[in-house]
């Protein structure tokens, strides 16, 4: 038993009856090569934005980490006054 495969290829282009049709087709292929140029700009560019985005998300969690260290700081060192204060008050006022 033999099997045979056929692959017919057709060339859009080789179908094209009139001038027109040809020409138009020559149109379409030009305006496909531009678009696809436009396309791989535009994804390159995409990625450009995308790993810039990364990187000043990352520089925002770090200064928000820095933030939030600093103002833990300023609360426990404002905390332990406060305590110390109240404390000779409420010491004061026993008397």
């Amino acid at each position: 038993v033999s099997l045979s495969l056929s692959l017919f290829f057709v060339n859009p282009a080789s179908q094209l009856n009139t001038p027109s049709q040809k020409q138009e087709s020559k149109t379409m292929e030009r305006l496909n090569s531009k678009l696809y140029v436009e396309n791989c700009y535009i994804m390159k560019e995409n990625e450009r934005l995308r790993k810039k985005a990364e990187l000043l998300n990352q520089e925002n969690q770090q200064l928000l980490f820095q933030l939030r260290q600093k103002l833990s700081k300023t609360k426990n060192t404002n905390g332990s006054n406060n305590d110390n204060k109240s404390t000779s008050a409420s010491g004061q006022s026993g008397f």
